[in-house]
């Protein structure tokens, strides 16, 4: 083990390393690994391609280990920006530290931001702000790590959401599992729903990983 982070609201996350590669964890559970990244770049490629605008404004929810972020920057236009909303202050430490090496020049792009905070609450506070709002909070739609979470996925977390986003916008929620019944949450919540399945591995194996694409119509 490397390092440990304090969750605000209880719980720990731990930082492991065997080798050339890292893990971060929760309990038993591995949120994040460094050497499975394949449906975190989905996320980005997939949202960024639904927004087609030279100004477009970009929201993540968690920086994770870099991936959705690194994969974002790379195909927005120069005049994009992006917002990376971070809950624990430790996980940016480890960005600029032991996990560097996977952001690469990522935390230095003019493009981007970086708020230590709740996603959930920027996101109320940003009526029609986002052009692409992308959640990869917990390991899925449900509260693991903190029943906190529980809010960004419910009916009225859904519809502050719909609210942060422009019209035509995306929000893009990656999962660690299928979540049966939420993509009717999402049209509960007035969104257009695709929802993607797909391997971690090449070729059909792995792990299977789902990403929800909800377009404010």
């Amino acid at each position: 083990m490397i390092d440990t982070a304090d969750i605000p609201g209880g719980g720990r996350l731990l930082l492991r390393r065997r080798g050339n590669d890292f893990a971060i964890e929760y309990g038993e559970t591995q949120l994040m690994v460094s050497w499975v990244s394949r449906s975190e770049q989905a996320l980005a490629t997939l949202a960024c391609q639904r927004v087609c605008k030279d100004d477009a404004q970009l929201l993540i929810g968690g920086l994770g280990m870099g991936f959705t972020l690194v994969a974002a920057l790379a195909v927005l236009p120069a005049n994009a920006r992006v917002v990376v909303a971070e809950l624990v202050p430790k996980v940016l430490d480890w960005a600029r530290g032991p996990l560097a090496h996977l952001f690469g020049d990522a935390l230095a792009d003019r493009r981007l931001a970086v708020e230590i905070c709740d996603v959930h609450d920027l996101i109320a506070g940003s009526p029609e702000r986002f052009d692409a709002i992308l959640l990869d909070v917990d390991n899925g739609p449900d509260g693991l790590i903190s029943l906190a979470n529980d809010r960004l996925y419910s009916v009225g977390g859904l519809q502050l959401a719909h609210a942060a986003l422009r019209p035509g916008g995306v929000l893009a929620i990656w999962s660690g599992y299928p979540a049966y019944g939420f993509a009717d949450e999402l049209e509960d919540a007035r969104f257009i729903v695709e929802e993607v399945h797909m391997r971690t591995g090449e070729r059909g194996r792995g792990d299977r990983h789902v990403i929800w694409l909800a377009t404010k119509s």
